[in-house]
């Protein structure tokens, strides 16, 4: 598979110069997104030497050192260095931790090794903060977290060649000014690609590789789907049919006008204290992003986030569309042309809405939305799908 430009390299070359061996780095993400292989590439290109422990098939060898040989760490050193054939070299080489949360104690671990200081440290894991998966260690604090999502549109338009298209679009933004036509139809066939594809990587890469061919980036995504679902079958709370519940019925949810999840369909007489944990897992895992009800965004976001009222957004757009249809619904491509020429009659507010939500996340916003009841019309006459805030607390500005 191809190895994509990606911003989250920066953010790790930052890391690598300012925190210098005294703090490790967890890259956080869903499933499928690519946190394996930057972590991989940026080991190859900035360190003289690398080991990547994949725990998914760690070795006996390997996890019996984390469990006797971290008193010693001479010889722990030597024993990993010697099970993957590979030379350490002190603040020249860097170990990564693939998959972490399928071993507890190698997170844990991480403490002594920074406090150590010969090497530097990189964890990958998925779904690795939900509860079930850090019960009995000691999370350490020498560990820097580092949310990664699914390609947003600025790299998929480097993927795609189309840095250029992505510069004058900046330049437009910074100055005020419009796309010219031609360039932006061009634009816009690119962000309607980006919406059918999605940002995972293995979906884009499919797509590339044969042709730009749309069923073949959709097989990529329906295998992706189907590993979440797996993954929520694995949970051990009371919650799992809940999760499941939700995830299904994220089409459903979005189709309609408001957007908003409608406990009552789920379930008769539910409400969102019944389904707390649920979200918490959906959006916790990065699988979905939600996004709260905002009563008076004049004071403070967050200090007026109306829980009982959410919309459930799917963590990629491309998902999203396999979501959606059946693979009989878009066997034949026409779905595809009506989507890439903008004459999809059903269903195209929802997908432009969830990859909005995708971006705004990716950028480090919190999702929030209001609406306003008019008693005398007896519905809501104002809707405003994303609200976002400056953060100031001195300077407080809301943004539509």
């Amino acid at each position: 598979m191809a190895v994509f430009k990606r911003k989250i390299y920066d953010k790790l070359k930052e890391w690598k110069e300012t925190a210098k061996g005294t703090k490790s780095i967890l890259i956080e993400g869903a499933r499928r997104i690519g946190k394996s292989t930057i972590a991989e590439e940026f080991a190859k290109n900035e360190y003289k030497s690398y080991i990547l422990i994949d725990f998914n098939n760690a070795s006996d060898v390997v996890k019996s050192a984390f469990e006797s040989y971290l008193n010693n760490l001479d010889s722990f050193f030597m024993i990993i260095s010697s099970e993957y054939g590979v030379k350490l070299y002190e603040r020249e080489s860097l170990i990564i931790f693939d998959e972490i949360q399928q071993f507890s104690k190698a997170r844990q671990s991480v403490k002594y090794l920074v406090a150590d200081g010969r090497y530097d440290y990189i964890e990958t894991g998925s779904l690795i903060s939900i509860k079930e998966n850090v019960k009995g260690i000691t999370i350490p604090s020498e560990e820097r977290r580092l949310a990664m999502y699914p390609m947003d549109f600025e790299e998929f338009a480097w993927a795609l060649g189309e840095g250029q298209m992505i510069n004058y679009i900046r330049r437009c933004f910074k100055d005020r000014m419009p796309l010219e036509q031609g360039i932006h139809a061009k634009a816009m066939l690119l962000f309607r690609q980006y919406m059918i594809v999605g940002g995972m990587p293995k979906s884009v890469s499919a797509y590339l590789e044969n042709g730009r061919d749309f069923k073949m980036s959709d097989m990529e995504k329906r295998d992706i789907l189907a590993l979440y679902r797996n993954d929520m079958m694995k949970i051990e709370a009371a919650y799992k049919s809940a999760v499941l519940a939700i995830f299904d019925q994220i089409p459903a949810f979005l189709s309609k006008a408001e957007r908003r999840v409608v406990f009552s369909k789920i379930d008769k007489g539910a409400s969102f204290p019944k389904y707390h944990d649920t979200f918490f897992w959906l959006a916790d895992s990065m699988v979905a992003n939600e996004c709260f009800n905002c009563s008076d965004p004049n004071v403070g976001l967050s200090l007026n986030g109306n829980r009982t009222f959410v919309k459930c957004y799917m963590g990629d757009t491309g998902l999203l569309m396999s979501h959606i249809f059946d693979e009989n619904e878009i066997s034949d491509g026409e779905l595809y042309r009506e989507i890439l020429f903008g004459k999809l009659s059903t269903n195209e507010g929802m997908l432009y809405e969830n990859a909005i939500a995708q971006m705004l996340v990716a950028a480090g916003h919190k999702l929030y939305f209001y609406t306003r009841y008019n008693n005398e019309k007896h519905r809501n006459d104002i809707e405003i799908d994303f609200i976002l805030s400056n953060n100031s607390k001195l300077k407080y500005k809301i943004y539509l």
